[in-house]
């Protein structure tokens, strides 16, 4: 057997599992049919299913989706009775990598088949690690399978995803999960029945494990052993047994991956949609994850800036304040602090008129819409200025009526041009009605 391929496998590639093997190893599905989930791939006529079932395609394949998902055992069912080498991106290297090609290819020039690379992790590699597999995929000599979390569009390299077969899969839902451990409990490469599945722990678990068929049938086995442990006949996985075996549950989440900025999008979209419940809840995915509370806070002062702006200028400095305490007590209490601002932010009125006024009036200086100062606004305290007519006829605003004085502040092209316009929610309503005023006693009733 060449040094890095499995151990011995079923005839549709999947490796044998022995008795002492983890239960989410054990039930590894060995056929399509078994297989949960992913029926956009596995239709009659879908790429999927004609990879497996021809059984000899050099096709190669990136298994793009979430953990827990299926990506290793689809690969292996790809892969059918080919010689078959399994590597993680997390610890192989480009050495790793062309021994396996190398190897292959010596079969490939015997008339041999070649050999199935997955490589788990794909986008752990880097741009050169991946570059060095284009070569033996192009040229057949492996066919590879890579598999990913994260975005293939951003992780892998646009040369080796081109020459390769896109298939996403898609999270599993709680009927997937839940036939799952139906099938682990009965089954006899599973627990074979020696012990029962309560509904309440059943949904308990699923609950807990997300969308994650390995994360079900590790929380499965372990609480099974509790129960039988525990005796009865016969051994029963009770919902209490299972909420006092089980650890706490382990958030879905990839500070660096995809995980990362969905979870972080979903807070974002959901302070400004106003719904403090999914807020919180986003709040508390990213803590338990481990999110970097800094990076927390400075979302939340963007959040103030950005969505609730001048319809509550106390936005802001809330904003801020959280951030000033949870550096100065950092955490776990500093969650306190960011709960807080999540919820002002989330409940407040909000308004982003602010933020267009000020990307509207970048946009015209960056397209040369600039101008040149006014006169009467240049500095006039050097020595010259008033030579030139700096500061000639400024009206001090201090000594107007109001203190507005009727004065022309925009260069000459940008006369007449409005940048903020306030909305009629919170304390913008206020401003608005102050504005209006203001404008008119400026004399720009008519601008646009």
């Amino acid at each position: 057997m060449d040094l890095f391929e499995s151990t011995e496998r079923t005839g549709t590639g999947v490796p044998e599992a022995g008795p002492n093997a983890p239960l989410a190893v054990r039930m590894r599905p060995r056929t399509l049919e078994e297989v949960v989930g992913q029926a956009h791939l596995l239709t009659d006529g879908a790429p999927l299913r004609r990879l497996v079932q021809e059984g000899s395609s050099a096709t190669s394949v990136i298994l793009w989706g979430p953990p827990g998902t299926g990506k290793t055992t689809l690969a292996y069912l790809v892969a059918g009775n080919r010689p078959f080498v399994e590597l993680s991106a997390v610890t192989a290297g480009i050495k790793d990598v062309r021994a396996v090609i190398d190897a292959s290819r010596r079969r490939v020039t015997t008339g041999e088949r070649e050999t199935v690379l997955f490589i788990d992790e794909i986008h752990r590699f880097t741009r050169t690690q991946q570059d060095a597999l284009l070569p033996a995929v192009e040229n057949r000599w492996v066919t590879l399978i890579g598999a990913t979390t994260e975005n293939p569009s951003f992780s892998v390299v646009g040369p080796l995803l081109s020459r390769s077969l896109l298939l996403t899969l898609q999270p599993l839902t709680g009927d997937d999960l839940g036939a799952l451990l139906d099938r682990a409990v009965a089954d006899e490469r599973g627990l074979g029945g020696r012990v029962e599945l309560a509904p309440e722990a059943r949904a308990h678990m699923l609950r807990v494990a997300g969308a994650d068929a390995r994360k079900a049938l590790t929380l499965l086995e372990a609480v099974a052993d509790a129960a039988m442990s525990a005796g009865g006949d016969p051994p029963t996985i009770s919902g209490e047994l299972t909420e006092r075996a089980m650890d706490s549950a382990l958030v879905a989440y990839d500070k660096s991956g995809d995980q990362h900025y969905d979870v972080i999008s979903a807070f974002i979209k959901s302070v400004r949609g106003s719904d403090v419940d999914a807020s919180l809840h986003y709040l508390a995915r990213m803590i338990v994850a481990g999110e970097d509370p800094r990076f927390l806070a400075r979302r939340l002062v963007i959040l103030a800036s950005e969505d609730v702006g001048l319809a509550d200028p106390q936005a802001l400095v809330i904003a801020q304040a959280a951030a000033d305490a949870v550096s100065f007590i950092g955490m776990p209490e500093g969650r306190i602090p960011l709960a807080e601002a999540t919820a002002y932010l989330a409940t407040a009125p909000k308004s982003n008129r602010a933020y267009a006024a000020i990307n509207a009036a970048i946009a015209d200086v960056k397209a040369g819409r600039a101008g040149v100062v006014p006169a009467h606004l240049r500095d006039a305290h050097y020595s010259g200025a008033e030579r030139l007519g700096h500061g000639k006829s400024y009206v001090y605003s201090h000594d107007a009526p109001g203190a507005v004085a009727a004065q022309e502040y925009l260069p000459e092209s940008l006369q007449g041009t409005r940048y903020y316009r306030p909305t009629e929610f919170g304390f913008e309503r206020t401003l608005s009605e102050r504005l209006t005023r203001v404008r008119e006693m400026l004399g720009r009733r008519g601008d646009s």
